[in-house]
């Protein structure tokens, strides 16, 4: 399936793209025009002219730390759509800052943790804001940015009890998991629960009973997942479910030839980030939702004795890295999806996470001025930076699991 040392060919040292490379990368419309061609026509116009630039891939870090602390105290009114989101918002901001090595003063970080405390539900979970009902995405998110924090009474905010309530009442027979209460069901819940239950000590396999089989069934035909069975595969939920099955220890039961293939054909040639499905615009977001799922198959190949490389994962570390420095980043801090698109705390967040996994193989390859552009390494299973996953990990395992 792979030769064993076929990686070590990769040279660190080798030179970024040239414009003239590129020119040989853009896609093959075969001569017939569609719609979406000349959509992926004009985003290659707009990225070549970047890259055509030579501009150096510089993190302009203080600009990124700036937006987010903004971000965390006041947004616009334009987010007014994210008032279920709430704690989302936290996350990401938190997240991205510890990627680029900031984090919060006490005093701040104690009014997250107090503000993420009223949106906890008083039967378990969170809520997207103050008052809201429990849902599986809030809740993974709320707890992320409190072991993100990571003190004490991050910690101690977290009702664990009230987590198992919420699993037990979101869990189906065939073992897929909803939402919310008579909510929608796609693997987003699954791997919510999942990451929650493992971070806090509160997971049990007969809480997850059936689930690594109902995981099974939403690989596609392509070799990614999507969402439910008989869904078109997907790189959100594609990382969902990969993420989940080997947090429970089943991955076993996935495809991983066909995983790969699938994610492998998803980084663009010409631009070098991910395109998050089939005949789609690249994205940066999917650098992490594409770009960790390499991760954990580097780490499921060797775990199998199924490779002996384990120098570098198993796409274009360096392109990705240029399209994020070069593409990604607003001239006034923050990341966007592509050029030409605005900014927000979301793709901020997912960009640096994927920026964190492309030079965190384990042997670190980092472009340009190391110095500079140097991050901190996010968790593949969790996507939380990994000191603060294993402070977490260690203070819950300490405490009983709840009934």
């Amino acid at each position: 399936m792979l030769e064993g040392d076929e990686l070590d060919e990769i040279n660190p040292e080798e030179s970024l793209r040239t414009f003239k490379d590129l020119l040989n990368e853009s896609q093959d419309d075969e001569n017939v025009e569609t719609e979406t061609s000349a959509v992926q026509d004009d985003v290659e116009e707009l990225v070549l002219q970047l890259y055509k630039a030579e501009n150096e891939p510089i993190l302009t870090r203080g600009k990124h730390v700036s937006f987010l602390k903004k971000s965390l105290a006041k947004l616009s009114v334009y987010n007014e759509g994210l008032d279920s989101s709430r704690p989302w918002l936290c996350y990401w901001a938190l997240h991205a800052l510890n990627i680029l090595g900031k984090r919060l003063e006490e005093e701040d970080s104690l009014k997250v943790v107090n503000f993420l405390s009223k949106c906890q539900h008083p039967t378990g979970g969170f809520g997207g804001g103050p008052g809201q009902y429990p849902h599986l995405a809030t809740t993974y998110a709320a707890v992320s940015a409190l072991c993100t924090i990571g003190t004490k009474a991050a910690f101690d905010s977290i009702n664990r009890e009230g987590l198992v309530r919420l699993f037990k009442s979101l869990k189906l027979e065939d073992g897929s998991v909803l939402m919310h209460v008579d909510g929608e069901l796609d693997i987003r819940g699954v791997y919510c629960a999942i990451s929650v239950a493992k971070l806090t000590n509160t997971f049990t396999p007969e809480l997850f009973e059936n689930t690594g089989d109902w995981i099974a069934q939403c690989q596609t035909w392509e070799g990614g997942f999507g969402g439910c069975p008989g869904m078109e595969a997907h790189g959100g939920y594609t990382y969902c479910g990969l993420a989940a099955l080997v947090l429970l220890g089943e991955v076993d039961k996935c495809n991983i030839p066909a995983l790969l293939r699938w994610i492998a054909n998803k980084q663009m040639r010409l631009e070098g980030g991910f395109q998050g499905r089939t005949n789609k615009l690249v994205d940066g977001c999917y650098s992490f939702w594409q770009g960790a799922s390499f991760s954990l198959v580097n780490t499921i190949l060797l775990n199998e004795k199924k490779c002996s490389f384990n120098k570098y994962w198993l796409f274009d570390q360096r392109a990705l890295q240029e399209y994020i420095l070069i593409c990604c980043q607003h001239r006034q801090g923050g990341f966007l999806d592509k050029p030409k698109k605005d900014r927000d705390v979301y793709h901020t967040s997912y960009v640096l996470s994927g920026l964190s996994i492309a030079q965190n193989s384990p042997l670190p390859l980092i472009i340009g001025r190391r110095n500079s552009n140097t991050v901190e390494s996010t968790h593949p299973l969790y996507n939380v930076v990994h000191d603060c996953v294993e402070r977490a990990l260690e203070y819950f395992k300490k405490l009983p699991i709840p009934d």
